[in-house]
């Protein structure tokens, strides 16, 4: 992808979630815009409030109501808690921290002892964040302005990197990954929920912010994350496809057949321990 090209794409979703910001949030639904340009208003319906659609992506009824009001934007398409575990004293950084849900959480298992960093490229998702930080009295966690492939984070910063369907939005998602392994410390992990591409997506499809907003067609396969993730240095890496998640994507767009074309995934990976970066007898222990 050209520059041009990848500037764009940042900025149409830079908007995008700058406008869901302002507004308040919504179900996944709202980012992709299915009210509208899709043409079924049942999906924005009042029933389908950010706690019942977190809890259909993994979140428990006890981390629903332990973060401030306002944090739980329903934009995600996992819980990358489930997978991080996370320990007290730990350093987490979370790609693309929205109104800080995933931060807050991670907050919660860190402890005092701990810190938690979140980074997203709009403005108004980091003013959100802020707010909610204050409004939950959270000393442990920080929000910064800046872009997932360059993440404003010094090397060897993070035992963990979270991020929750975000990083398929990215049009340099190599960029996002070598970053990602940029501020691990050596022996650190990354525990990212994203969608994972099934199919190739509809010509009608690939060209349109609304599917790209969405989570949908940004995605890279399986395979394709496998090897970026590789070329980037990661070892133990797991890509865990979710079959179940055909349930809740098709309601991000209903009547489009946008399940046939993506999943929600785990993705793990780990970043070498100091002097294995070139050793291969451990790889997938």
């Amino acid at each position: 992808m050209s520059t041009r090209k990848a500037d764009e794409t940042r900025e149409t979703v830079r908007k995008r979630y700058g406008q869901i910001a302002t507004a308040g949030g919504g179900a996944q639904a709202a980012a992709n815009q299915c009210c509208e340009p899709k043409g079924d208003a049942s999906c924005c319906s009042p029933e389908d409030t950010h706690a019942h659609t977190s809890a259909r992506i993994g979140y428990s009824a006890e981390e629903l109501a332990a973060v401030p009001e306002g944090a739980d934007m329903s934009l995600g398409c996992g819980n990358p808690q489930a997978i991080a575990a996370l320990q007290p004293g730990e350093t987490v950084v979370d790609l693309g921290s929205g109104g800080g849900f995933d931060c807050f959480l991670a907050a919660r298992q860190v402890g005092q002892t701990g810190r938690v960093i979140g980074v997203d490229m709009t403005p108004e998702m980091i003013a959100k964040a802020r707010e909610n930080a204050r409004k939950g009295g959270y000393t442990n966690v920080e929000f910064r302005l800046g872009e997932i492939e360059h993440l404003p984070v010094a090397d060897g910063t993070a035992d963990v990197v979270l991020s929750n369907c975000v990083i398929n939005m990215s049009p340099d998602k190599q960029a996002v990954y070598r970053d990602a392994f940029r501020v691990l410390k050596p022996g650190g992990r990354l525990a990212i929920s994203d969608v994972v591409r099934l199919q190739e997506f509809r010509e009608s499809m690939k060209d349109d912010p609304d599917w790209l907003c969405g989570c949908v067609t940004g995605s890279a396969s399986v395979e394709e994350l496998e090897a970026i993730l590789a070329d980037a240095g990661f070892r133990d890496i797991r890509i865990t496809v979710n079959p179940a998640s055909h349930e809740f994507i098709r309601d991000w767009a209903p009547g489009t057949g946008v399940e046939d074309y993506i999943a929600a995934a785990g993705i793990q990976a780990v970043r070498p321990p100091a002097g294995c970066e070139a050793c291969t007898a451990c790889d997938g222990l």
